[in-house]
């Protein structure tokens, strides 16, 4: 088959490469706004440069990847759309709830499929844990405890555009949460701190976050993200049940030391996410060429990804105000929150 990139940038190049290596792809064509950039990744690949985007749309794709800033995401998936192109896009799909609620809206009555990136549900533990949720291993769900955690800071032109911890790093746990339990989140309780550069406060964001999930069921998730591990770069989900519980993310590579026993084996520290998750990346778009050649559904739909942005939204609320947020669920923005008075209908990130 026959792919479309746009976006070079880090995660683009990333993804240009895995797609180069899958067997189902057999030509790759690839479009930047830098020019360069685009060349450069082709150089490298052997994919083809489309000058533009009508030159892309008109190469004779099967489906497009979006590795572009979230700023274009909403319009390129409905051009991808209106092109009748199966389409991948990382996450987010637009950069708040009422965006991308209108271009769900817009794609209701389409069927090209929609596939937004939250590669978690591809790695090897977190499909583990979803397998031992739904089977009853671990009894009944009690607790779950995820953790997000960068070495060092993103520069301050990131963070500033970045939509806050919440709905940058945070987004990738709530989805998870979600997508291991089966559950939906429906309330939360969320704060952060600024320990470190002052340029975090500056864009109205935090460097460290935690916040509390309670889902439908009563079961509740606790989420923890900071940009400042030092000693490496650290995702873990864990699970805890009436019968047992299993963690993802604890191998040798976790930089995570025990105190008081026994020492643990470690090797280096995951640098950052693309390594972390390489293996999860290349599964997540070997299925999208699955998506493309009509062999299964979507993994992870656009509905996905807003329940997931709502969680954010609300996390960041819950932070500006103190108090706990309600979760606005799909086509209820209208109704009221179920808690002081509070739902997250109306959050904005810095720079959106």
């Amino acid at each position: 088959m026959r792919i479309g990139l746009i976006g070079t940038g880090r995660i683009g190049a990333f993804h240009a490469a895995t797609l180069v290596g899958l067997p189902a792809v057999g030509s790759l064509v690839v479009h930047d706004t830098d020019e360069r950039s685009a060349r450069a990744v082709a150089d490298r690949t052997g994919a083809e440069v489309a000058g533009d985007l009508d030159g892309l749309f008109g190469a004779g794709l099967d489906g497009v990847v979006i590795a572009s800033s979230t700023a274009t995401h909403a319009d390129l998936i409905l051009a991808a759309g209106r092109a009748g192109l199966p389409t991948f896009c990382e996450k987010p799909v637009a950069g708040g709830l009422a965006e991308t609620d209108a271009v769900l809206a817009a794609l209701a009555g389409s069927d090209v499929p929609l596939h937004v990136g939250f590669q978690r549900r591809f790695d090897a533990g977190h499909r583990e844990l979803r397998e031992a949720v739904a089977s009853g291993r671990l009894g009944w769900t009690h607790t779950l405890r995820a953790c997000t955690a960068d070495p060092t800071p993103p520069p301050p032109s990131y963070v500033s555009g970045s939509g806050g911890i919440f709905r940058d790093c945070s987004v990738h746990d709530y989805d998870a949460v979600r997508w291991v339990t089966g559950r939906e989140v429906v309330e939360v309780y969320a704060t952060g701190a600024n320990r470190g550069e002052d340029f975090f406060a500056a864009a109205d964001d935090v460097d460290t976050g935690v916040s509390v999930l309670t889902l439908d069921d009563g079961t509740l998730a606790v989420c923890t993200a900071t940009r400042y591990n030092g000693a490496g770069y650290d995702v873990r989900l864990e699970v805890c049940g009436s019968k047992g519980s299993l963690v993802a993310g604890l191998t040798e590579r976790t930089p995570l030391v025990p105190a008081g026993g026994p020492a643990r084996d470690t090797g280096t520290p995951y640098p950052g996410f693309m390594e972390r998750f390489r293996d999860a990346y290349r599964a997540e778009l070997a299925a999208f060429t699955e998506v493309v050649a009509g062999l299964r559904t979507s993994p992870c739909t656009g509905r996905d990804a807003r329940a997931a942005l709502a969680v954010a939204e609300a996390a960041t609320r819950s932070r500006a105000t103190g108090r706990p947020v309600r979760v606005v669920p799909a086509g209820t923005a209208g109704r009221p929150g179920g808690s002081p008075g509070e739902d997250s209908r109306t959050v904005r990130g810095p720079g959106k």
